[in-house]
């Protein structure tokens, strides 16, 4: 699918043999929306995805070990860590002691 390799609509109509010009573009735009175009283009979509996936998984690595500086190599350490599953619990607690009053005097 051409719009999937970042072409334009109406770059993507030509490639398909639709005419020429606007009818082409509305045509290719209109035949984009439908159910199973967009199944089969976020599909494609997809692949895209898993195929830079592990590009994109040694570049984070050589982040961790080889940047030059430490809060890259500390940043880069943590998402890794997060995506293995050991990212830290978010926590928050909140406490009240006491009596809390509030008086409004709008005299």
């Amino acid at each position: 699918m051409a719009v999937s390799n970042g072409k334009t609509i109406t770059e993507a109509s030509q490639d398909a043999g639709y005419s020429k010009g606007e009818s082409g573009r509305v045509t290719a735009s209109k035949t984009l929306k439908l159910p199973h175009v967009q199944q089969r283009l976020f599909q494609e979509i997809q692949s895209m995805i898993g195929l830079s996936a592990t590009k994109s998984l040694k570049q984070v690595i050589n982040l961790s070990n080889n940047a030059k500086s430490e809060y890259v190599k500390l940043e880069a350490s943590k998402d890794l860590l997060d995506r293995a599953g050991h990212k830290p619990i978010d926590r928050t607690q909140t406490q009240v002691v006491g009596d809390f009053n509030i008086k409004i005097d709008l005299s």
